[in-house]
């Protein structure tokens, strides 16, 4: 890894090159496109983002080109701090390992920004090559959910009862995540997480649920079909 730090790019912090900007703004963009594909091999989720994933990259560029800004300069990076106090973000991440990443990705660009090449090199595969570890570990395998259940039920009590005998029969483990009426409260929708007992295929499921005489619109979405919402 000590050729990254040719001499033409040793350069101090406070008199940066042209050659040296380029390079870790480049290297930048290559390291964290390659974490933003390691988020992409590894998600376990519904769905992703893909401005997620470019989110990734550009916050690792614009942490480099910051660091570059500010230097060695006490008061540029105070006022770094005051630009970033007022600006409000909005958008909130729910999924903790979302965070890691975006870290991670700033990592990158302040290393970069600040010519430590090697360790932005190392620490981007080490990063990646254990979150593709801890992806093939058992307990990230298993889910207590399997997927999501949507469908439109008439209110009634017979039919309740039916949907409840059909879930426990297939379902090792089922929530209620939405009921809503429609209709004035001639119908109900509903939408539950459920994960199927080892014996049961989703195909028997779902036929045995459209069996129900008064169920209409049912969709199962699968956690394995990784898709954009």
């Amino acid at each position: 890894m000590e050729m990254l730090d040719i001499s033409s790019l040793l350069t101090t912090v406070k008199n940066p090159t042209v050659i040296s900007i380029t390079y870790s703004i480049c290297l930048s963009f290559i390291l964290s496109t390659l974490v933003a594909m390691t988020y992409q091999r590894t998600f376990q989720g519904l769905s992703y983002s893909r401005n997620y994933i470019q989110a990734l990259i550009l916050a690792s560029i614009v942490a480099t080109i910051a660091m570059q800004a500010i230097g060695d300069n006490l008061a540029r990076g105070l006022g770094m701090m005051g630009a970033l106090a007022i600006v409000r973000f909005r958008s909130s991440l729910k999924d903790p390992k979302d965070m890691i990443f975006i870290f991670m990705a700033l990592a990158i660009g302040i290393s970069c920004g600040v010519y430590s090449f090697s360790i932005a090199t190392i620490g981007t595969l080490g990063f990646s090559t254990f979150a593709f570890i801890i992806h093939r570990l058992p307990f990230s395998k298993e889910s207590h959910f399997d997927g999501l259940l949507k469908f439109n039920l008439e209110n009634s009590s017979t039919d309740k009862a039916s949907l409840e005998k059909i879930l426990d029969k297939n379902c090792q483990n089922f929530a209620l995540i939405t009921l809503r009426e429609v209709g004035q409260g001639a119908r109900l929708d509903y939408a539950y997480q459920v994960k199927l007992r080892a014996k049961n295929t989703y195909t028997e499921f779902v036929e045995e649920l459209q069996g129900l005489e008064t169920i209409k619109g049912v969709n199962l979405l699968l956690q394995e079909s990784t898709v954009e919402i």
